[in-house]
């Protein structure tokens, strides 16, 4: 039997994670899904949105992750906004348990994706918050990337 590859990726990113967070250390963990869920997430119907990371008696769940209801799913549809558990090791939980104590430091989930087996992915960050001079400095530098990037096309 011939496997069904996927027409479509799906690549879900949360563009403010990298503007309002410095990230430091990034970890790739699976997301425990419903039904429905995977397939509003395969049609790219999800947010990355003010998400962030929070540990619940040891594990890690994502928070305020919007997926959309699915279109055909009647009854057995899932709620928008529930939290979802995240799928780590334990020596990755226990390294961002630990870093996400110091003052300042938070986890935020920068992109959703489809692996190559399917399965819904969440890519995350440990992250320092940023302050008003350093999101001006990025602002700076991304104008100037533009402006380069402007220069030699003209030329």
């Amino acid at each position: 039997m011939a496997k069904r590859t996927a027409t479509k990726t799906v690549n879900i990113k949360n563009k403010k994670a990298s503007f309002e967070y410095e990230l430091i250390d990034t970890y790739t963990a699976g997301i425990v899904l419903t039904g429905t869920e995977i397939k509003s997430i395969r049609d790219s119907k999800a947010s990355l949105t003010d998400t962030y990371c929070t540990f619940i008696n040891g594990e890690l769940w994502v928070r305020n992750m919007h997926v959309a209801q699915y279109f055909y799913g009647s009854y057995n549809n899932h709620e928008a906004k529930r939290d979802r558990k995240l799928l780590l090791t334990g020596k990755e939980l226990r390294k961002l348990a630990q870093d996400s104590k110091n003052p300042g430091f938070t986890i935020v989930p920068t992109r959703l994706f489809i692996g190559d087996k399917g399965l819904a992915k969440l890519v995350i960050a440990l992250a320092k918050g940023k302050r008003e001079f350093d999101k001006r400095d990025s602002i700076r530098e991304n104008e100037d990337k533009r402006e380069m990037a402007r220069a030699f096309k003209i030329g």
